[in-house]
């Protein structure tokens, strides 16, 4: 399992009885979570005294329950600064499992500087493509590591959030492309403009529709998205990163998707289970799983 362990500003204080007991910065919530189907004990004094709780429907949906709790805030991990607001279905604005991608974004990013002497030099530019790019964690990780990026998402409001969170970062100059787009429709786009790219991350939804009304169903689209974003990657790619929060989609059927449709590059791919630490117990708290291709070196 790949384990988002570096967070100063978020953790996972307890987990129990379908919810989970979280510290974002100055303040508590408490949200539902359907892995969490064990029931201990809520020991921790945060259950008692939350500053915000979302309480599920059981006829589906659900709201916020707030008690001294700002309509925004933020948070930061490293050098990357997010604003948060409690919004639609129990969400934040951030998914701070995937500091885990971030990071290992970053780290293939900056091994490509290395590697061409400086991001400006031909030897390697990285240019990298974020599709489905929510609030933009992937998109200031890979810009702050020095590579050019391409944003695109079908809400605009979660364009509009994620150039804010750029600004907090100090990456409002940075080279991103801001784009409200359908992915697909885009990548199919982009194939015909012969545009291509180093690395390539995708975070598709299990359900959702485009700006259109277009409906993007996972078990249907993701392979099709794979393949046709596999004719995107530049003649040595660096990486290529798919996450999914969708329980039928195992590490095993990720790694399948993306072996198969990049096997002309050569290079490693893997899949794991990505997760949080939770501070009460020690144990994990499982939150979706990640494909991982890479190429070992950048030529």
């Amino acid at each position: 399992m790949w384990i988002a362990d570096q967070w100063t500003d978020f953790e996972v204080l307890d987990a129990s009885k379908g919810e989970k007991l979280e510290r974002w910065g100055d303040y508590l919530l408490v949200r539902p979570d359907p892995q969490v189907i064990w029931d201990t004990p809520r020991s921790h004094r945060g259950w008692k005294h939350p500053d915000g709780h979302y309480h599920r429907s059981s006829r589906g949906g659900g709201e916020w329950e707030f008690f001294s709790l700002p309509q925004q805030w933020s948070i930061h991990y490293g050098t990357l600064n997010f604003a948060l607001k409690p919004f639609a279905f129990k969400h934040t604005g951030l998914f701070p499992e995937q500091a885990v991608n971030w990071d290992w974004v970053s780290a293939k990013i900056r091994s490509a500087k290395i590697q061409g002497a400086k991001i400006s030099d031909t030897t390697c530019p990285v240019r990298v493509l974020n599709l489905f790019a929510y609030t933009g964690g992937a998109t200031l990780a890979a810009a702050a590591a020095g590579a050019s990026v391409t944003h695109v998402d079908a809400s605009k409001g979660m364009v509009g959030w994620a150039k804010e969170n750029a600004a907090a970062s100090g990456l409002g100059d940075a080279p991103i492309r801001w784009l409200v787009d359908d992915c697909m429709k885009f990548v199919e786009r982009e194939i015909r403009r012969g545009n291509h790219y180093d690395g390539i991350i995708m975070d598709p939804p299990s359900y959702g529709r485009g700006p259109k009304g277009e409906i993007w169903k996972i078990e249907d689209s993701i392979h099709p998205l794979i393949h046709a974003c596999a004719a995107l990657l530049s003649e040595e790619p660096l990486f290529f990163l798919v996450n999914s929060y969708t329980t039928g989609l195992a590490p095993s059927v990720l790694t399948y998707l993306i072996a198969t449709e990049l096997k002309k590059y050569g290079g490693h791919t893997e899949a794991s289970e990505i997760g949080l630490p939770v501070k009460e117990s020690g144990l994990i708290l499982p939150c979706g799983a990640s494909g991982r291709w890479e190429q070992r070196n950048c030529h």
